[in-house]
């Protein structure tokens, strides 16, 4: 039986760390069990963050190792070589792989009820390596996909149109990465459709604005990267907000990485998609309606990440 207040971090890097303490500060959990192959490192940012426990909610906050895991209702793997820069998502797979590789026979070992939510990069890739390595049912395994795509899409229309971002919907669905492609089709704010939003607003020549949003979300990363060494607040958001959908089982709909199974005509592939998230983890994967322009995107994205896992031997 697990305890659905009860969360592990598997990676205590600048993603897992930040993590760790958006997800202390969200207040949902009662115990949170850190593990790095690095004990020292995972022991140390448990003291840290539990310090800020006073400004919090009570919980436990410990460095621990696979056995720990037993009775865990979520776990999160951010365990993994950092993108450098100049370096792609992609060229990260086979290092991340093999790493993932000794971590998910570890978890299985003496906890196959857990969700597995999969945020080292390339995340499609490693959350569909994932599935295979742990032979769970695939909804029981996603990734944080493009859950951060969205929100820095989100952001960035909010600040164009001049409206909180809160009111703007729209998803990057795809690969979490360089082919990924916003659905401007469906995009509206408040139930007002985009393009009738934007007349409102009088604002023009707004399709060459979309494109250029569209491209600082896609290299967001890379521009992050190149200053300041590696991105992680933002991660660290979605992922204490995907574990927020899970532990109260909300049903919220969000761009997670998921196996398609058929969806686009794409089979057994992870990608980003709407998906219901919940206790169960992606429940229900939606799809939703694409322009014939979006959907030959989604599927030259789907070609990029298949010659990729096709060259893994799993």
């Amino acid at each position: 039986m697990v305890n659905i207040q009860k969360a592990a971090m598997i990676g205590c890097g600048f993603v897992g760390s930040s993590s760790a303490f958006a997800m202390m500060r969200s207040g949902i959990f009662s115990e949170l069990v850190l593990l790095d192959a690095n004990r020292g490192k995972a022991e140390g940012e448990a003291m840290d963050i539990a310090h800020g426990l006073p400004f919090s909610r009570p919980m436990r906050i410990y460095a621990g190792d696979y056995s720990d895991l037993r009775d865990c209702a979520l776990i999160v793997i951010s365990a993994g070589a950092n993108q450098k820069p100049g370096e792609t998502r992609l060229d990260l797979v086979k290092k991340n792989v093999a790493i993932l590789g000794s971590i998910i026979p570890q978890i299985t070992a003496v906890n196959r009820e857990a969700i597995l939510l999969i945020v080292s990069n390339p995340v499609d890739i490693l959350t569909w390596a994932a599935q295979k390595l742990s032979g769970l049912p695939p909804q029981q395994v996603i990734g944080s996909g493009t859950v951060l795509d969205t929100a820095r899409l989100k952001y960035l229309l909010g600040e164009h149109l001049r409206v909180d971002s809160r009111s703007v919907h729209a998803f990057i669905i795809g690969e979490h990465g360089d082919s990924e492609l916003a659905v401007w089709s469906g995009a509206n704010v408040s139930g007002v459709d985009l393009d009738h939003f934007c007349a409102l607003q009088e604002i023009t020549d707004y399709q060459k604005v979309l494109e250029l949003i569209y491209k600082n979300v896609r290299d967001s990363a890379y521009e992050i990267i190149d200053r300041k060494g590696a991105t992680y607040y933002g991660i660290a958001a979605s992922v204490a907000r995907i574990a927020q959908c899970i532990v109260r089982n909300e049903h919220s709909i969000m761009p997670v990485s998921v196996n398609l199974r058929g969806l686009y005509g794409v089979e057994d592939l992870c990608m980003s998609v709407p998906a219901v998230v919940g206790r169960g983890g992606a429940e229900k994967v939606l799809e939703i309606e694409l322009s014939p322009e979006e959907l030959e995107s989604f599927r030259r994205s789907a070609k990029t990440l298949r010659e990729v896992a096709d060259s893994l031997e799993l």
